[in-house]
């Protein structure tokens, strides 16, 4: 496998990629250099844009000029999904159009690669099909969340999507249950949320007055001795926020290891429960006719019995 050496390059944002992502520019611009490679170099301030540092989350606008530090590509760029991935992938998506996919996102899996996950989502379907060969994400779900997912093709599309998403014309309404009895009056939370590191180094969302303005919408459905049946609805789309949110108020959601309570979490999983219970049940993009809705899943359904 021989390397390649490149010099410092700088890339000028056409149309293609306005509305794009910084780091989905970069992944899709320098084939060959691991994403794990892409992300230090943005984060150490090697790349720049308009002579600036800049956040991996960057909306990157046509004319935007982007310096890319010298780095080494391999001449072998494909990542090995697993069969195992690929098929579950591809069992998961139920609608295929010309300009976008709906998935039923599989548990486990994450959206992409990246943070020593070799392959998620985007990759696996860059090798189900030529077809899909631009796949890019619309928004993102959690590795251990279920649910609608949409992909765009084109990214012509996904900048309509986007555009979307900055207007708050997207619906999202998740399924979760949580341990404990939800107070049926608890109908909105609204807590700021600011992104920070753990002790581990993984980036983690904390309740914080510095935070950006997050705003959740719960509805009980059911609820038993042990655990509360819930849906919500997001409000703004923060890192995390239903999870937050509800372990603020003293319900963590079942199976959240990240933000829940590990002792509760144990006799669940004595139970036989060995997944977080947080589901993306429905997404609606309104102005574009996209609409996904799956069904609740049905071990949410057991655990109410």
């Amino acid at each position: 496998m021989e390397d390649n050496f490149h010099q410092v390059t700088n890339y000028t944002v056409t149309s293609e990629y306005e509305g794009v992502r910084l780091d989905n520019c970069l992944i899709a611009k320098l084939k060959g250099l691991p994403r794990t490679k892409i992300y230090s170099i943005i984060r150490k301030g090697e790349v720049r844009v308009n002579k600036s540092r800049s956040k991996p989350s960057m909306k990157l606008k046509k004319g935007d000029l982007i310096r890319i530090p010298p780095h080494r590509t391999s001449s072998i760029s494909k990542v090995f999904t697993s069969k195992n991935i690929k098929e579950r992938v591809s069992n998961s998506i139920i609608a295929s159009e010309r300009d976008f996919l709906i998935l039923n996102k599989p548990v486990g899996i994450a959206c992409h690669g990246g943070s020593g996950i070799s392959s998620g989502v985007i990759e696996a379907l860059r090798e189900i099909d030529r077809r899909y060969k631009d796949a890019q994400l619309a928004h993102r779900i959690d590795r251990d969340t279920s649910g609608c997912l949409v992909i765009a093709l084109r990214k012509s599309f996904l900048r309509k999507l986007h555009q979307e998403i900055r207007n708050k014309q997207v619906d999202k309404i998740y399924d979760l249950v949580v341990f404990g009895n939800w107070p049926k009056e608890l109908t909105s939370i609204n807590k700021p949320l600011l992104k920070s590191k753990g002790k581990s180094g993984e980036r983690e969302a904390i309740i914080d007055k510095n935070g950006k303005e997050s705003s959740t919408e719960f509805t009980l459905k059911e609820t038993n001795k042990s655990y509360s049946l819930l849906k919500a609805k997001i409000i703004t789309g923060r890192m995390h926020q239903i999870r937050v949110h509800v372990t603020s108020e003293g319900y963590p959601i079942v199976g959240d290891i990240k933000y829940g309570d590990e002792s509760l979490n144990e006799k669940a999983r004595e139970k036989g429960l060995n997944r977080m219970l947080l589901h993306a049940n429905s997404i609606s993009f309104k102005n574009l006719g996209i609409k996904c809705s799956t069904d609740t899943p049905n071990l949410f359904k057991e655990i109410m019995s």
